[in-house]
């Protein structure tokens, strides 16, 4: 199994650490973003520097630099993902198209508010209609 490991980095680090990664032929494994215990975004962009996985993470921030250019479809695409269901902004991202999300899913249900509601408050929810 590989080594993990966490950086914290600020959002102007982004593209100097992408662009170094790619002169050194290091591979973007995947962009994530998550939710932390204080409800801010906790965005990181995760690369195979052998023997571990160096995960540089920004927390707190909305608007992100896009390293599209740097990395193509590896970035892109989970770049894009991450617009659709966080609601985060990549600066330069070309944002024209949807990539899964109808495209009036947005404005019915509010940007980045795609949530998975656990089966036992949907439970309880039919409990106390069913009451009524």
């Amino acid at each position: 199994m590989q080594e993990y490991k966490r950086i914290d980095i600020s959002k102007d680090e982004i593209v100097p650490i992408a662009e170094r990664m790619r002169r050194q032929n290091v591979y973007l494994v995947m962009i994530h973003a998550f939710l932390n215990k204080e409800g801010q975004p906790d965005v990181s962009w995760d690369y195979a520097v052998d023997p571990a996985i160096e995960s540089y993470h920004v927390v707190g921030e909305t608007v992100l630099p896009s390293i599209g250019e740097i990395y193509d479809t590896a970035a892109t695409w989970a770049e894009r993902e991450l617009n659709e269901l966080f609601g985060l902004t990549f600066e330069g991202l070309d944002m024209s198209q949807r990539l899964f999300l109808p495209e009036d899913l947005l404005e019915t249900q509010g940007r980045g508010q795609i949530m998975v509601t656990p089966l036992s408050e949907l439970v309880e929810k039919n409990k106390k209609e069913a009451a009524q």
